[in-house]
């Protein structure tokens, strides 16, 4: 077996954890809050005219909606598994799910995808970016529940 696989596993796992919080998050709270980020909004509106551009159209609701869930786990599962490179680190973690927070509530207006469904109201934003952190931190945390214990050498004896 490669060396670097065991070490691409587990990042992809430790994304795969951080991917599977957020969205768990975004999927519980946007069922019983009107203000909840909707992100899956944004990754349905982002297959649509994606598919638009090419001449297709755009799959029943039901549909789009999976689709927009599918893309969203794997692009965070990818994202997310950043944190595994290198040793465990719980500041890596933050600090990708912070810019990927900053990042959800910020671009999606200058990226043509329509208004904001992650920063509609300040509480809505604050959601947003909080969810997006916790997705690091949960990535960091399986990192540092899959990393190999550190081996510290015995002292030697005079």
């Amino acid at each position: 077996m490669n060396e670097g696989e065991p070490r691409l596993r587990n990042a992809l796992l430790c994304g795969l954890a951080g991917a599977t919080a957020l969205t768990l998050l975004h999927e519980t709270v946007r069922r019983v809050r009107a203000d909840a980020p909707r992100m899956d909004a944004l990754g349905r509106r982002a297959i649509a005219s994606g598919l638009e551009a090419v001449g297709l159209e755009a799959p029943p609701e039901d549909r789009l909606q999976a689709a927009a869930l599918g893309g969203d786990l794997v692009s965070n599962t990818l994202y997310y598994s950043l944190v595994g490179m290198g040793r465990p680190s719980l500041a890596r973690g933050a600090a990708l799910g912070a810019a990927a927070g900053l990042g959800a509530v910020v671009l999606p207006p200058l990226m043509g995808l329509g208004s904001r469904p992650g920063a509609r109201t300040p509480q809505t934003a604050a959601m947003t970016f909080c969810w997006y952190l916790v997705g690091g931190l949960v990535a960091a945390a399986a990192h540092r529940g899959l990393a190999p214990p550190r081996v510290h050498p015995a002292p030697s004896r005079p």
